[in-house]
């Protein structure tokens, strides 16, 4: 009962703004998996937000993170509005999993190193968990901006490690998005690679 009154608590005390970004994050969870243009512009708005409110919380990394979040969704409206424009839309990809062990080992060594610095030389909270969702989601952001197939195979976990993270600093509307975010990417991946099968005609790439 304790729990049910903190949650509660949580979600009278978060802000209107924080709604709003929750309802646009879902809105381009949504819109990426049915490859909508349109999943940027509300990629941009929600990222906005986030980028004051964490950084009001002190949660360094995630603010900048969300703050390049802000500067993908620019990148990612015009890669896949020059790909609309072509005569076959920007395709999904898969790439192979030697290419995905180099980005597993270089990202969670820069995770170490970030964390190690914002730990010793900052306020920042939870510094190491807070540095590897961070540098994977930039990464997997970047993916996602590709087509790259194996992006919601990362999120999953990303999503899975920050509903920690928001569960501990009492951001209650966030944690449900990221419960949302974590459902949602296991049906991305089944929906791109559905489509992948479909027009690529030949199996995952292999190493």
């Amino acid at each position: 009962m304790e729990f049910l009154s903190e949650t509660f608590s949580g979600f009278t005390a978060m802000s209107h703004w924080e709604y709003i970004a929750v309802a646009l994050s879902m809105a381009y969870l949504l819109l990426a998996i049915k490859e909508s243009l349109w999943c940027w512009p509300a990629a941009f708005v929600s990222t906005f937000i986030y980028t004051v409110m964490y950084w009001n919380g002190a949660l360094l990394m995630e603010s900048l993170l969300n703050f390049y979040y802000m500067y993908m969704a620019v990148y990612g409206w015009v890669v896949w509005r020059r790909g609309m424009n072509n005569k076959d839309h920007l395709p999904i990809i898969s790439w192979s999993l030697k290419r995905h062990a180099v980005i597993l080992l270089a990202t969670s060594l820069a995770s170490v190193a970030i964390g190690f610095v914002m730990t010793n030389y900052t306020h920042a909270d939870f510094a190491y968990l807070d540095s590897f969702t961070t540098c994977f989601a930039v990464v997997t952001t970047y993916l996602v901006a590709k087509k790259v197939l194996e992006n919601w195979l990362y999120w999953i976990v990303i999503d899975a490690a920050s509903m920690y993270l928001y569960f501990e600093k009492g951001y209650y509307p966030t944690l449900v998005l990221f419960v949302f975010y974590t459902i949602m990417a296991a049906w991305g991946f089944k929906t791109w690679y559905e489509e992948y099968e479909q027009h690529q005609a030949k199996p995952l790439a292999q190493l």
